[in-house]
């Protein structure tokens, strides 16, 4: 379980730290079980890039797929699974809806509404993708508001990323913080 949860996080900040102090080894759980275990984490992961050549802010959010099923079912009042859904375009429009009221982005001070593009599943997370196209110049100024699961824990953490131009930009929200800037 560790392992895998060391393999999801170790591009996003360094994890070790974290885990080592936890007193886990990184082969503390079986692999069979780190579906059905739960994770020591509440974490989601943005990342933010603003693509030049395409003049778009591209954005993937990362989250566990077991939170991501309870903030869904929580948020639509029935049960969610992402595995085997009943009915994939319903799903989708869940996903969609779930991240755009909890993931707010400003560029420039003008709120943006993401175009959802897809989601894929990956072992035991989720990737979900959206865009915002049109965008004719860098952002200056990238607010962001996410508040990602924060119904379901109050030790959710959600990380995000931002690269404009070169240039990449991380910072971390801890329960109950919801708002950060970046500048370029």
């Amino acid at each position: 379980m560790v392992a895998s949860v060391y393999k999801w996080l170790k591009w996003s900040f360094p994890v070790p730290i974290i885990v080592l102090s936890m007193g886990f080894t990184l082969n503390h759980f079986p692999q069979k079980t780190i579906s059905s275990a739960p994770h020591p984490l509440y974490i989601s992961v943005t990342e933010m890039e603003y693509n030049a050549t395409e003049k778009a802010l591209e954005i993937s959010c990362k989250v566990f797929t077991d939170d991501f099923e309870k903030g869904l079912a929580k948020a639509n009042a029935a049960k969610v699974d992402m595995y085997n859904p009943k009915d994939k375009a319903v799903l989708e429009k869940q996903i969609a809806d779930y991240i755009r009221k909890h993931l707010i982005i400003k560029v420039d001070g003008k709120p943006l509404t993401l175009e959802y593009v897809g989601y894929e599943l990956e072992e035991q997370s989720t990737w979900s993708y959206y865009q915002v196209s049109k965008l004719t110049t860098a952002p200056k100024k990238v607010e962001v508001h996410s508040s990602i699961f924060y119904e379901l824990y109050d030790k959710q953490i959600n990380i995000v990323h931002m690269s404009s131009g070169g240039n990449r930009k991380s910072s971390k929200l801890d329960y109950p913080a919801t708002e950060l800037v970046f500048e370029f």
